[in-house]
């Protein structure tokens, strides 16, 4: 029983290294960057200007008024 709290610390403490690695590496590639290729591929076609007049059409705004 001498050392057993040392010999069970070093194995627990690598399993959990281990496992925060994988979980991080995980949610890098399953969720950051497809989150990131998103965006991307929504601002490369996203005009503001359209958007607005859009918006502004509608009502939306109150600063600036509906023709």
């Amino acid at each position: 029983m001498r050392g057993l709290l040392a010999r069970r610390m070093k194995f627990h403490l690598l399993g959990a290294f281990l496992v925060s690695v994988g979980c991080a590496t995980l949610y890098k590639f399953a969720v950051a960057e497809p989150r990131k290729r998103a965006y991307a591929e929504f601002y490369r076609h996203y005009d503001p200007v359209k958007d607005f007049e859009a918006m502004k059409a509608a009502g939306v705004l109150e600063s600036a008024p509906a023709k």
